[in-house]
């Protein structure tokens, strides 16, 4: 039975989501990948099976269908004056 880490709600739903990966300072999005969602605060969890299949797909040999261009910004804390 699904029981949620975050929030211990026993509602959810499946759904396909994305997932951003950083590995060795690169940056990796990962598609429509398969995910049970908490139907109260919206945290995703994977079965074991999918998280091995992702694992393996950034780490293999598999082929990325295509590239994109992303914009990277810091966060920067405003000063506060004296």
């Amino acid at each position: 039975m699904f029981k949620c880490h975050n929030c211990s709600s026993e509602a959810f739903h499946t759904e396909c989501v994305s997932e951003i990966f950083q590995i060795d300072g690169k940056v990796y999005l990962v598609e429509n990948i398969p995910a049970t969602v908490c139907s109260r605060c919206g945290e995703e969890s994977f079965d074991r099976e999918t998280t091995e299949r992702v694992r393996v797909m950034l780490h293999g040999e598999a082929e990325p269908v295509k590239s994109i261009s992303v914009d990277v910004f810091s966060y920067q804390p405003e000063s506060k004056a004296s």
